[in-house]
Formats: C-alpha cells, structure tokens, sequence
C-alpha cells in the first residue's frame, strides 16, 4: 500500500501540476498585481514524525500579517484575491511541489503549525504523526478545521486506519466538489 500510494502521490502530483499550472500563472500574476509582495508563501508545518518543512502555498493574505492558523486570523488580513483563492482551494496548488519533494501526499491529514501544540500532542497520542501530511484530508470533506483540534486529530486517525487508494480517491473527488 505505501509504495502504491508514493507511486500515485507522484504521478497525480506530476499530472496535477501541468493541468493546474496554467491557473497557478494566472493567480500568481493576480496576487502580484494586488497586493504587495511575493506570491508564494512558505511556512514551516509539522511533517511526518514532528519533523518540520517548509509548506507552499499562494499568498492569501497582507505581507506582514502574523503566523497564525486561518481559523484565527483577522478577517481583513486575506487580500480580495486571496478570499477567491481560499474559496476554491488554489492557494494550495504549490503543495504540489511538496508532494514531489516526498514531504506530503495528495493526501492526508492537513499539516499545522508548530504553534499548535494541542493538535500536535492528540495527533502524536493516535499515531497520525507517523503519516505524511496532505495536501486534503478527510477532515476536510467532513468540514472539520483545526479549530477543533481534538476531533481533528481523531478524524485523521480514522482516516489512517481505513486508508485506500479508493478512499483517497474519494476524497480527492470531495475536495474538488466542496469547492
């Protein structure tokens, strides 16, 4: 299972880059035309094992705006481009870079922040730091944030133990239809 997932999580990246890359052209030049500042943003998420890496996503919010999970960042911080973005998940397009340098899967459970303790001790309990993160996850079509990060971490290791390439496959397709 793990090396088929490896040898899908490469493919689909490959193939989900250059079908995307026009849209991530465009969004970049959106983001730059917009707002101050560079396009990319990159900032270190907890990986597989605790490790540390750095995470890729398009820049949703002000240069300046402070380090914190989206659920309790100040609403006037996301730049009008960036609200686009966030709705139709195309801030995470540049994972997919992640997902080649062998630091997430397509999918998995989301990847946070150092700061967030809470979740990093109830994902360490279950065992879900033993996994690489995702670019989606099955929190995410449930609607789960990290706002709750006990039922989170619990999500992520159900989703653990039931994993499938038809599983993944399903909540690759429900990430792309929540949107």
């Amino acid at each position: 299972m793990k090396a088929a997932k490896h040898i899908f999580d490469l493919a689909g990246a490959v193939l989900l880059l250059v079908a995307t890359s026009p849209v991530l052209m465009l969004a970049v030049l959106a983001i730059r035309a917009s707002s101050p500042g560079p396009a990319i943003f990159s900032q270190t998420r907890v990986g597989r094992d605790g490790l540390l890496f750095r995470c890729h996503k398009l820049r949703t919010m002000y240069v300046g705006t402070p380090s914190l999970p989206s659920h309790e960042a100040p609403a006037n911080s996301v730049t009008s481009v960036g609200r686009v973005l966030r709705k139709f998940k195309l801030d995470e397009l540049p994972q997919f870079w992640n997902v080649l340098k062998g630091e997430m899967s397509l999918v998995g459970p989301r990847p946070c922040l150092p700061t967030q303790t809470q979740l990093i001790e109830y994902r360490r309990r279950l065992g879900v730091l033993a996994a690489l993160p995702g670019i989606t996850g099955l929190a995410q079509i449930k609607g789960i944030d990290m706002s709750n990060p006990e039922l989170l971490a619990q999500t992520d290791a159900v989703y653990l133990r039931t994993a499938s390439f038809w599983l993944d496959l399903r909540i690759l397709l429900g990430t792309l239809y929540r949107s």
